[in-house]
């Protein structure tokens, strides 16, 4: 066989081995303080440790002289410990010879501490695509950022009467944005991903506000009304995991105002009283104290809770400092409606300004964009060429963590454990001290939920994250870590068993290749260089679906 420059790594390496074990068998137990100590103690069956060493040490070395490429060792071994095999090595140079072209010569003054700033080697495109990205991470938290419209909102902004006392809206652009955004099926929604329950209730929404304003350019109206007719029966066939937050508390409200205006929707279908049924029984479960009482979650829909008696005075004093409900435009423009609250308004008008006219659906997500880009350049295996820009990024999530945990915005009073769990870990590898005991805030009576108070079943992509972070525990942490990573795994364990890792708040390539990886090698077994190779395949990139009360990117 062709010779391996290993071999001769491996012939001394044997050869020490053999030269130290025979050397310190034939010296005399005087020269060995350890071995002195060690007889001087008897086992269990009596007999010295030496005499059990012994006959080890000589079954060894005589399985070593049986070795053919070895000789016998000279009197001090530790001198020219290789020298004996010379004459029993094989040729090897054309191996060693480097095919490698050689470095072309360059000033050293050029190269600087900072990364990979001023490599000159890399391609030109290259540079392109690594200023591109540092320019949007420049853009991270300072209100700068942008996502989709959503028409769901729009529309439910669009809907705010004049303040003044006049008969048209106080949102005029919104209108404009809705008559412009129509699709070619005569809906309204995410035009890349067809999610009937996302396409329905923004289509409602717009065909609302279009007949509430009568406003029916190129039958905008009726080509809507007829898309909801054609699409009503496929309410029920999407994947329940999917659903729109929301979306049974949100579509029966939008159906009643509907039906004051005489649209010609099918009322009483059979899939509606499913989605009355699921309505009634959510409101059913609001504490109305509660809710009146301190921020959760159920502000985010509040739009929708027409038939509570809500008191909207006491409700403006838990609104967002930002000036909004729970970052939500459509929750917002509803107490606008009810109040005329000059936060409320500042707060939309602002949205409008900045999204020519539409709104989306959550604004802001600061502290989600800056956790998620972080991991996703992590995980992609190019985070070395934006060591500053991460490092900005994790000095302003740790600004902001709590006692409780992380928000998906600064504003935001209401932390969840997706961007807590997803903050402790990246903190945590980055080397900030932080606290595991934020994570008794997300357990209830042994599991682990998304939001306090929640009482729906957990998420995969939450869970997902938690297991993720509780494998950075470190010794004298609460157990709260070793019960999360119990808990989690076993809910991922369970949903892939069942072929059900479908998540409520995204929708990505291949999470269940994400939640396998991520069971089978976890982060002390996991090779970096592996897990980017595995997650370039896993990545859904701008393909990649986020899912609140309407889909967005």
């Amino acid at each position: 066989r062709k010779s391996h420059p290993s071999d001769s790594l491996l012939f001394v390496t044997f050869s020490f081995i053999y030269s130290m074990v025979a050397a310190s068998s034939s010296s005399s137990p005087s020269q060995h303080p350890i071995k002195n100590k060690a007889s001087t103690r008897v086992n269990t069956r009596g007999r010295n440790k030496e005499t059990q060493r012994r006959p080890r040490m000589l079954t060894f070395t005589a399985a070593l002289r049986h070795v053919p490429v070895l000789d016998q060792p000279t009197a001090e071994p530790w001198r020219r410990l290789s020298l004996h095999l010379h004459s029993q090595r094989r040729p090897c140079g054309l191996v060693l010879i480097s095919k490698s072209p050689s470095y072309p010569e360059v000033d050293l003054g050029e190269w600087k501490v900072d990364e990979y700033r001023q490599r000159t080697d890399e391609p030109s495109e290259m540079r392109q695509m690594i200023d591109a990205i540092r320019t949007a991470l420049a853009s991270l938290g300072d209100d700068e950022t942008s996502m989709s419209v959503s028409a769901y909102d729009t529309a439910l902004v669009a809907l705010v009467k004049n303040l003044d006392g006049g008969d048209g809206p106080q949102f005029p652009s919104c209108i404009d944005w809705i008559v412009q955004n129509q699709l070619p099926d005569g809906s309204w929604g995410d035009p890349a991903f067809f999610m009937v329950q996302d396409r329905m209730i923004s289509t409602l929404a717009c065909v609302v506000a279009v007949k509430s304003w009568n406003i029916d350019s190129d039958n905008l109206c009726d080509r809507g009304v007829l898309f909801i007719k054609e699409n009503m029966s496929r309410l029920v066939e999407e994947e329940q995991d999917w659903m729109p937050c929301g979306f049974e508390i949100n579509f029966p409200a939008l159906l009643e105002k509907a039906k004051d205006l005489d649209l010609d929707i099918p009322y009483d279908d059979p899939v509606l009283e499913e989605i009355y049924a699921k309505r009634n029984l959510k409101l059913s479960k609001i504490p109305l104290d509660v809710l009146h009482a301190i921020p959760t979650t159920l502000l985010f829909s509040v739009e929708g809770m027409v038939d509570l008696p809500l008191d909207w005075e006491t409700l403006l004093r838990l609104r967002c400092p930002d000036g909004s409900f729970h970052s939500s435009p459509a929750a917002t423009a509803a107490a606008l409606s009810h109040t005329g609250d000059k936060e409320c308004h500042a707060f939309l008008d602002r949205l409008i300004q900045k999204f020519e006219g539409g709104v989306p659906c959550s604004h802001s997500m600061d502290t989600f964009e800056q956790l998620w880009v972080v991991d996703r350049l992590m995980r992609l295996g190019i985070s070395r060429h934006f060591t500053s820009e991460i490092q900005q990024c994790l000095e302003f999530i740790y600004r902001r963590w709590t006692q409780k945990g992380l928000a998906h915005n600064m504003h935001c009073p209401i932390p969840d454990i997706d961007d807590t769990a997803m903050g402790f870990r990246l903190l945590r590898q980055h080397g900030y001290d932080i606290t595991p005991s934020v994570f008794k805030h997300f357990e209830k009576d042994g599991k682990f939920v998304c939001f306090p108070m929640e009482t729906n079943h957990a998420s995969v992509t939450p869970m997902h994250n938690t297991y993720r972070a509780s494998q950075f525990m470190f010794p004298g942490d609460d157990d709260v870590l070793a019960r999360a990573g119990r808990y989690c795994r076993e809910f991922l364990q369970e949903r892939q068993s069942s072929n059900k890792l479908y998540d409520k708040w995204i929708i990505t390539k291949d999470l269940p290749g994400e939640v396998g990886y991520t069971l089978n090698f976890p982060w002390k077994a996991s090779l970096p260089r592996i897990e980017t190779r595995m997650y370039l395949d896993q990545y859904g990139g701008n393909n990649d679906v986020w899912i609140a009360n309407v889909l967005y990117r």
